[in-house]
């Protein structure tokens, strides 16, 4: 018996013996790992270095992913090193303490300024559910804007987890925005001081504010953010900006003054100031916000297609739109849109009141520079003085810039466009098929959106639309708001060069009091060449 119980005890310390060994060796094993670790981030830093200038306290580091499920990038150079500079090796201090930071090491304070905000590991992306993430409820289309809740959509300290939009504040600005902050010339976490910023005249709320069928591209309490959600940024630290801005100003075109000189304009003081044909005009000025199930339905398609489309044909930089079903907003990186109202904006929503209007889609170089090979300069400005004459006679005018340039094909396309017209015979028959070929569509501008800023601003009917436009004034009324009246571009106000273009869309289907030419007549009409000047 007593051999048993000697066996057992030997046996016991055999076992205990082992495990003791076994948690060492594990412990060593846990120091190995840990020290490879280190080593490779190292490693991983220092190559990077190599090729690049290091950020401010090492904030270009990136890690392996992270126990918040949040996905990071890992950089690897496949390039041949360059060479190396004193400047371009990172410090032992800074090399440390990238490694602690991907290692979740708080690392220690830098002699060098602080960038709140800024760690080395880059986010690509984000999960619903994920900790952390706690984004503000959005209930688009209700009638109480603290209800529905505000558009958040910055990455700044104390918003990240709370945001329910994809994208960027600024449309296609949020890239001088990144490349202020890359520079060092904007602090990261600047929050914008907004007193006195709160707009110059009172817009709504109408009943299509609370339709989330008529909004869809804008936010409707845009405007009034900073007032509407001051309890909630100051309270629980959130960012939340405007959308929109109003304001009033002075307006000078050279045209105009021409207008008072022959008399289609009279000074009144109020709206016309002076024989300068100096205009008082209160301006809007939108960026847009897409709510994306109301986007894609307008459209007639899945928002699942719209978003992949979205996320595949901008180089795969919005990856929330693919990994984020539960955000269902997006401000998209493109121009926004300026409203010009001349005479008392109430007058708007008035429906006992006349209301001119004209819808016109940004063109640099006629609108600003006065190419004559189209007509939106010269249409621009007939807009401009038939709403002025309107909101004389005690109704409303209202002008609406949208920033499309080219069809929102852009200009290059456009200039592209431009020259395999004029290195051909530039015949109003082929005008749209030059277009087709350098960009594989007519036009891009897709006016399915554009209604919204007449729900916002109120609008019900137009008595005088000044435009052309098939599609436009399709949009407008698929929205349930009727047209009374088309004014086309008197012709005294079209360049020589320009019929290429207005009577190629006469034929395609622009309103038109006159005649609508046929093939035969379109391939007569034929534009200037490069080199027919009189000298």
């Amino acid at each position: 018996m007593d051999s048993v119980d000697r066996s057992g005890r030997n046996w016991e310390d055999t076992l205990a013996g082992l495990l003791a060994v076994m948690n060492t060796f594990q412990a060593e094993q846990e120091k190995l790992v840990s020290s490879v670790e280190d080593l490779k981030t190292g490693v991983d830093l220092l190559t990077r270095n190599s090729n690049m200038q290091p950020l401010e306290n090492g904030t270009g580091g990136a890690d392996t992913p992270s126990n918040d499920a949040s996905s990071s990038i890992s950089q690897k150079n496949d390039r041949m090193p360059a060479e190396r500079s004193p400047q371009s090796s990172p410090s032992l201090g800074t090399l440390r303490r990238d490694i602690e930071e991907s290692r979740g090491v708080s690392p220690a304070p830098s002699s060098r300024k602080q960038r709140a905000g800024q760690i080395s590991r880059v986010i690509l992306t984000t999960y619903p559910g994920q900790i952390g993430i706690d984004p503000i409820p959005m209930n688009w289309g209700h009638k109480d804007p603290k209800t529905r809740g505000p558009v958040v959509v910055t990455r700044t300290k104390g918003t990240i987890g709370r945001r329910n939009a994809i994208g960027a504040h600024g449309g296609s600005y949020a890239i001088y925005h990144a490349l202020a902050v890359a520079s060092n010339e904007l602090d990261v976490d600047h929050r914008p001081d907004f007193t006195d910023t709160e707009p110059a005249v009172d817009i709504g709320p109408f009943p299509q504010w609370a339709d989330p069928k008529k909004i869809v591209s804008m936010d409707p309490f845009g405007h009034e953010a900073p007032r509407i959600y001051k309890d909630m940024i100051a309270q629980e630290n959130v960012d939340i900006r405007p959308t929109i801005a109003v304001t009033k100003a002075h307006m000078k075109l050279p045209e105009l003054e021409e207008s008072v000189r022959s008399g289609r304009l009279v000074p009144d003081g109020k709206i016309c100031l002076n024989k300068s044909g100096e205009l008082a005009v209160t301006k809007f000025a939108v960026e847009p916000v897409w709510y994306l199930p109301g986007v894609a339905e307008r459209f007639g398609i899945d928002e699942g297609a719209l978003r992949r489309s979205l996320f595949e044909n901008t180089g795969g930089s919005y990856p929330e739109l693919i990994t984020r079903s539960d955000i269902k907003l997006f401000l998209p990186p493109i121009g926004g849109l300026t409203v010009y109202c001349f005479g008392d904006p109430a007058k708007m929503s008035d429906p006992n009141v006349r209301l001119s209007l004209r819808v016109h889609d940004e063109c640099n170089g006629s609108d600003v520079f006065g190419s004559d090979i189209c007509t939106c300069r010269p249409y621009l400005i007939f807009g401009v003085e038939e709403a002025v004459k309107e909101a004389q006679n005690g109704g409303s005018g209202v002008v609406i810039y949208f920033r499309k340039e080219g069809r929102a094909l852009g200009e290059v396309t456009k200039y592209l466009v431009y020259n395999a017209r004029k290195r051909s015979s530039d015949r109003a028959s082929e005008y749209f098929k030059r277009t087709e070929n350098v960009a594989g569509v007519k036009d891009m501008r897709f006016q399915s959106l554009m209604p919204d800023i007449l729900h916002w601003l109120g609008i019900s009917k137009i008595d005088r639309m000044l435009s052309m436009s098939n599609m436009k004034h399709d949009a407008i009324v698929a929205q349930g708001i009727p047209i009374h009246e088309r004014v086309p571009i008197p012709d005294d106000l079209i360049p020589a060069d320009s019929r290429v273009e207005i009577d190629a869309k006469i034929h395609a289907g622009y309103f038109t009091n006159g005649k609508v030419p046929n093939m035969v007549e379109l391939s007569n009409i034929q534009g200037r060449a490069w080199d027919d000047v009189d000298h």
